[in-house]
Order: structure tokens, then C-alpha cells, then sequence
């Protein structure tokens, strides 16, 4: 009991902001776990939800990569002596390995780096980073029909099997 009682009362649980509009903009090859170096007022203000990855992505910088276009926006509780700049750019937390394979398929094979989702992990932020590319216009159309006949398709065995 108590392990479950240490459990629940962790501090933050489950996703803080998805980015819903990736999976429609880009094919998503895969993912990768990241942490993601935060000042104190940020952390504060991602535990109130106001954070946007809605036009964010990872970008290579030295070697290392960072988070680009997050808007994380400050409360209005921020200390006065802080700067806060809700679009800074923010510094990813990988293994060096990791950090190597991803530049190589970024710089090689023209893949993209985009934040899919944030969320809490044992107490820390982590960042669901996938490895994508670009639809096409007919890509997403195509995309848009798949989605829709499963939708009917569902229906249709649904109202098939009510009748047996």
C-alpha cells in the first residue's frame, strides 16, 4: 500500500501538451526519449499546462540538438529578477550515441526532428522526439480517405453484427 500511496503523490503525472498537428504534417518514423534542460519558471509554468509545441522542432546545432519554437509562457507569478523568453531556444538531453545516429539521418537523409508530445517521468519533462519526414499534399489526402473508410468500416461490421 504504502509503495502505491509513494506512487500517486508524485509530483506531476502523465502528458503536459501533445503536438497533434505532426502526425498529420509529417510521417513519423520514430521515436526517441529526451530530457529537456528547463529554468525554475518554466517547470512552473509547464505544471500549469502553458506550453505550445504546435510549431516547434529539433534542430543540430555543435553537435548537440535543441529544441526550437516551443512557446512555454511564463505566469504571472515569475519572479521579477527573471528574464523569461517563452521561445527560447532549449537544449535536449541525449546520449552521445543517440545524438550521433540522429545527426547522421537528419544530415544524410533529409529527416526531420519534431516533439510529438511532453510529458512527466518520474518527476522529470521528457520530450517524445520523432524522427519524420514530409507529407505531400496527396500523401495527407491519401491519409485523410485510409482514416475515413476505417471509420465506415467500423460502422458497417458494427451494424453487421448487430443484425446476426
Amino acid at each position: 500500500m504504502a509503495s502505491k500511496k509513494a506512487k500517486d503523490s508524485g509530483k506531476g503525472t502523465g502528458t503536459i501538451a501533445q503536438n497533434k498537428r505532426a502526425r498529420h504534417e509529417y510521417t513519423i518514423e520514430e521515436h526517441v526519449e529526451a530530457g529537456i534542460a528547463l529554468q525554475g519558471w518554466e517547470v512552473k509554468a509547464l505544471r500549469a499546462g502553458r506550453i505550445s509545441l504546435t510549431e516547434s522542432y529539433a534542430i543540430v546545432r555543435g553537435g548537440e540538438i535543441f529544441l526550437f519554437g516551443a512557446q512555454i509562457t511564463p505566469l504571472i507569478s515569475t519572479s521579477t529578477h527573471v528574464v523569461a523568453d517563452d521561445r527560447r531556444t532549449r537544449k535536449l538531453l541525449l546520449h552521445r550515441a543517440e545524438i550521433d545516429r540522429l545527426i547522421g539521418k537528419v544530415e544524410r537523409d533529409g529527416y526531420t526532428l519534431i516533439p510529438l508530445s511532453m510529458y512527466w517521468k518520474s518527476g522529470k519533462v521528457k520530450l517524445d522526439l520523432a524522427l519524420a519526414k514530409g507529407k505531400q499534399a496527396h500523401d495527407k489526402r491519401q491519409a485523410a480517405k485510409d482514416r475515413d473508410w476505417a471509420r465506415d468500416k467500423q460502422r458497417v461490421m458494427r451494424q453487421h453484427n448487430r443484425a446476426a
